[in-house]
């Protein structure tokens, strides 16, 4: 996978998005053709067809390695077959070839498009409804089609009935999707109920122009429409020698800009390099026994290096990609917490550490019988909460990211100066973070950074909490010409598979960096240089807006960049 910055590429037109403003009052009704599927032409139901094949390929197979079975007691030539036996062998082939075309495809198929934490996602296509669209860099100048989210056919009447049902309360509204089978159908309807329910328009809030069948089961629940967010780049950021041009999905104004301005004066000062520190998501349950000493004994057994073999076979058979690098014990009381940390590959992984988990709770349930499991999770993880032990012992990815900015850049771009920079840090990142008693947040602004790309590329944004963590270290150097600067991140919370990586947008996003899917050649990589390009883009944030304040600047730029009178209303309309 090519990791050099992409040229400059045709926009991938995504599903347009138009509001119908007299929704409140109807249901549009569309008639696409629907699509016709090959179990179309059989006699029988698709189900009852693979009955029987199945039914057919395990009879004849059994009927062949019996008659086998015989010649070879027998002294028989296997290649001495009678009639019966090679009808067996015919039927054996064909429900063989059956069963692949008509049910194993199947079968694969409906786990590719879950796109599971473990599953590969090496296709260079961006997929939006049911259309594959090639990605632009891959095929340049020329124009891609447009892309359309297709609505199925439905009935005003009996969707009206249906609204009224779920107005009434017969028709729970969770259920409208497995009840109709028609996903964008379901998020109309409910639309419809909740406007008569609560006597609010959601004119505004875009309905058409969105997937939802790709969200179904996974990303979001009772959808009703979807909030657009508008994404912007900076960069390219140079990192590691490797030129990238970083997405950032936000509403707040300059933010963009600011990291732009970090990204360059790290561009014309040779660039920034990162170091993964650590790769290790953590999960942590908590059990209770009897007495503290009985406690104890199960945080012997488990920290004595002896059992630690055990243990990760055991933990390890949650995933192919799952590895426990280890366990940490807390007690309070009689209660104990086992905080266990593995890799988890592409993905950010909080599943798959919790699926080890349960195998190692119930392996140890049968020399602990008297062991209480209250909870999978007990706080010590800690996940989507401000910890020390995040800060301390780092969760996800732990990356240090650096620089050094020449003068002369400081100067022209920046606007401001060396000696002014490092004053500013140590009393604004250390001692005033110090005083207000910060948790990880020896910073200026590192979570809006982390959450803009979050958002993006479809991580789980309430992760942003931990992920933030960051201290900010500046230091003049080259006899005090040049400026050093650097971010420390524990615990960056991010994955490149799974949950809303999958989702088109957020995948067009992974693809302009590099990272889509997970990597075959080196399982974990792309998760990793995705966390080494969010610190490397916080620490753009971070000496941008440290230059802002420093020369005075912050609060003019947000004065004629993020305080504009227009109204917002009357342009959309």
């Amino acid at each position: 996978m090519d990791l050099h910055r992409r040229p400059p590429a045709a926009t991938i037109p995504g599903a347009e998005a138009t509001t119908d403003r007299h929704h409140s009052r109807r249901l549009k009704s569309t008639s696409p053709t629907p699509s016709l599927k090959a179990s179309d032409a059989l006699p029988l139901p698709l189900y009852l067809t693979n009955t029987i094949f199945f039914t057919l390929f395990f009879s004849v197979a059994y009927y062949l390695l019996g008659r086998w079975r015989d010649k070879i007691r027998s002294s028989t030539p296997l290649h001495v077959v009678t009639l019966s036996e090679i009808a067996a062998i015919v039927s054996l082939i064909a429900s063989f070839i059956y069963l692949l075309g008509f049910f194993g495809i199947d079968f694969v198929q409906s786990f590719i498009s879950r796109a599971s934490n473990d599953g590969w996602d090496l296709d260079d296509t961006i997929t939006t409804g049911q259309t594959n669209f090639p990605v632009a860099s891959s095929i340049p100048d020329q124009p891609l089609p447009k892309s359309t989210v297709p609505k199925p056919s439905f009935c005003i009447k009996e969707d009206e009935e249906i609204v009224n049902s779920v107005v009434e309360g017969t028709v729970p509204s969770y259920a409208l999707e497995s009840r109709l089978g028609d996903c964008y159908r379901a998020a109309a309807i409910r639309r419809e109920a909740l406007q008569r329910t609560s006597g609010k328009s959601l004119e505004g809030l875009p309905l058409e122009g969105f997937n939802y069948e790709a969200i179904l089961g996974q990303c979001c629940e009772m959808p009703v429409g979807f909030v657009q967010i508008p994404v912007g780049v900076a960069g390219p950021l140079l990192l590691d020698g490797f030129e990238y041009t970083v997405p950032m999905a936000t509403t707040e104004g300059c933010l963009v800009a600011s990291t732009n301005r970090g990204c360059k004066a790290i561009y014309a000062s040779g660039g920034a390099e990162s170091v993964v520190l650590r790769d290790a998501m953590s999960r942590a349950p908590v059990v209770r026994f009897s007495s503290a000493k009985r406690a104890s004994q199960l945080k012997f057994f488990l920290e004595d290096p002896l059992n630690s073999e055990t243990l990760a076979v055991v933990f390890n058979r949650s995933s192919r990609f799952a590895r426990l690098l280890g366990i940490q014990c807390a007690m309070a009381g009689k209660n104990l917490y086992m905080r266990f940390t593995c890799s988890t590959g592409d993905a950010m992984g909080m599943n798959m550490v919790s699926k080890g988990v349960q195998n190692v709770l119930d392996f140890l349930q049968n020399d602990f019988p008297d062991m209480d499991v209250i909870g999978i999770s007990g706080n010590y993880c800690a996940d989507k909460k401000p910890a020390a032990v995040n800060w301390i012992e780092g969760r996800g990815k732990s990356v240090v990211c650096e620089a050094v900015i020449k003068e002369e850049i400081v100067r022209t771009v920046l606007k401001t100066n060396v000696a002014a920079l490092v004053e500013l840090n140590m009393l604004k990142n250390l001692a005033g973070s110090a005083i207000a008693g910060a948790l990880g947040g020896f910073n200026a602004h590192a979570s809006n950074i982390v959450s803009a790309i979050f958002i993006a590329t479809g991580q789980d944004p309430a992760q942003n909490i931990e992920s933030s963590h960051c201290i900010t270290m500046m230091e003049a150097v080259n006899d005090g010409k040049d400026l050093h600067i650097s971010v420390t991140m524990p615990s960056i919370e991010v994955g490149t598979v799974g949950g809303g990586t999958q989702l088109a947008s957020q995948s067009a996003c992974l693809n302009m960096l590099g990272v889509k899917g997970a990597s075959k050649e080196s399982p974990g990589s792309n998760s990793r240089l995705l966390a080494t390009i969010v610190a490397g883009a916080v620490l753009a944030g971070e000496l941008s807006l440290m230059s802002a304040i420093a020369a005075g600047q912050l609060v003019k730029s947000h004065m004629k960049y993020n305080r504009s009178c227009k109204d917002v209303t009357k342009i959309s309309s």
